[in-house]
């Protein structure tokens, strides 16, 4: 192990963490309830699957546009301070959209605020990730991934279910209350007390030279690598999520309430797993684990993609989640105990560059596909896609599918 995170009285690592654990509730549930009601007034505005792409494309493109500072920020400034920044730079956008929806804008005329909104998820993405691993020792460490997962997944259970019935109710006003949630998470992320011996950052290099080391570290570091990039493929090609509208409004014919339930029902699977994993952290068979998981999200989006009922897809929804989890919590663990604080930020903007890559860009490719093959055919396609990525990657990376112990191998 390189360092380790610096130590405080346990009292204030608690609250610490109670303040970190909130500040990622209200941004994940703020997130979630604006993706539900967007990907629904899009596609109620357009019948457009490629617009819902696009929806994903204006989120993502912020990622590698500003990779280059992303996370050389986190790495050089205070990460509360970024947080913080961010978290009201995500309320100004969604208040931006709400705007741009009471005056019956143009869809298109939505996707510059989304992509604001994808620039300000870009810099709190390094600097919330990098910042747990801050307040957190390495023996607890793993166990805080979960519980920061376990909050993630309760906010995206009633995220979604929320977001589609008080977009019911509130019709366009739903992006007002999302601003606002958004903008809660800034005090709570602000309130968090920097360790003892914590050094300020000195600033971003000019050139941003240094801003790519954390690809170069990932790339000579082939169990990160694998996990990551096998998280990576996996779910670009077998997520779902974007043609999720489609299939409330056109397939399973449950509308917006619906299609609440169906953005919760991952969460409800991966809740569930996160909490396990929180009480019983991983030890061994990170690796096998982690492919294991993989090939089951695959299998459960092949069992959506053919459902035509609402309870089953539900259920299909609720173990794809449940096998993301896991992953998740692997990839996240082997990321941050693997590398040195002074680089954290700009190795986890990578990795949140893969995130958004994963989720963001595979909405984009979701509806692209489902343009050309139609819906249920997009999903079919995306669930033997990852059962292919998991067989090839168990051969391109034998370090990760036999790596053990969850620290085992991660050193460069």
């Amino acid at each position: 192990m390189h360092d380790r995170p610096l130590r405080s009285h346990p009292g204030a690592t608690r609250r610490n963490v109670a303040l970190f654990l909130a500040a990622r509730g209200f941004g994940a549930f703020a997130a979630q309830m604006l993706d539900v009601a967007m990907g629904w007034h899009v596609y109620a505005s357009t019948g457009s699957a490629l617009s819902l792409g696009f929806v994903g494309l204006a989120q993502f493109l912020p990622l590698v546009v500003l990779l280059r500072w992303s996370g050389a920020a986190a790495d050089h400034f205070d990460r509360r301070k970024i947080s913080a920044f961010a978290a009201l730079g995500q309320g100004a956008a969604s208040a931006a959209i709400f705007f741009l929806t009471a005056t019956a804008a143009p869809v298109w005329a939505l996707y510059p605020a989304l992509f604001a909104l994808g620039s300000a998820r870009a810099f709190a993405g390094p600097a919330n990730s990098s910042l747990l691993p801050e307040i957190v020792d390495e023996a607890r460490f793993s166990r805080a991934v979960a519980m920061s997962t376990t909050v993630f997944q309760a906010a995206t259970i009633a995220g979604p279910a929320l977001g589609g019935l008080l977009f019911a109710v509130l019709d366009k006003k739903i992006f007002l209350l999302c601003a606002i949630v958004a903008a809660c998470a800034a005090p709570a992320v602000w309130a968090i007390r920097r360790p003892k011996g914590a050094v300020a950052g000195r600033g971003v290099d000019r050139g941003g030279k240094n801003a790519l080391a954390g690809l170069r570290y990932i790339w000579s570091n082939k169990v990160v690598l694998g996990a990551i990039s096998l998280d990576l493929f996996a779910v670009l090609f077998g997520g779902a999520t974007a043609l999720l509208p489609i299939y409330a409004r056109d397939i399973l014919l449950v509308g917006p309430a619906g299609l609440g339930a169906l953005r919760a029902a991952p969460a409800l699977g991966a809740i569930g797993v996160s909490l396990l994993l929180s009480a019983f952290p991983l030890r061994r068979g990170a690796g096998p684990k982690m492919f294991f998981a993989v090939v089951g999200y695959a299998a459960a989006t092949i069992v959506f993609a053919l459902s035509k009922s609402f309870a089953l897809s539900l259920a299909a929804l609720a173990a794809l989640g449940a096998f993301d989890v896991v992953s998740m919590v692997v990839r996240q663990t082997l990321v941050q105990l693997a590398t040195p604080n002074e680089m954290r930020g700009r190795v986890s903007a990578v990795n949140f560059l893969f995130i958004g890559a994963s989720n963001q860009l595979g909405e984009f490719e979701s509806g692209v596909a489902a343009a050309l093959l139609g819906p249920v055919g997009a999903a079919l396609f995306g669930g033997c896609a990852a059962l292919v990525v998991a067989g090839a990657w168990a051969a391109f990376f034998p370090q990760l599918r036999k790596a053990d112990a969850i620290g085992e191998g991660m050193s460069a």
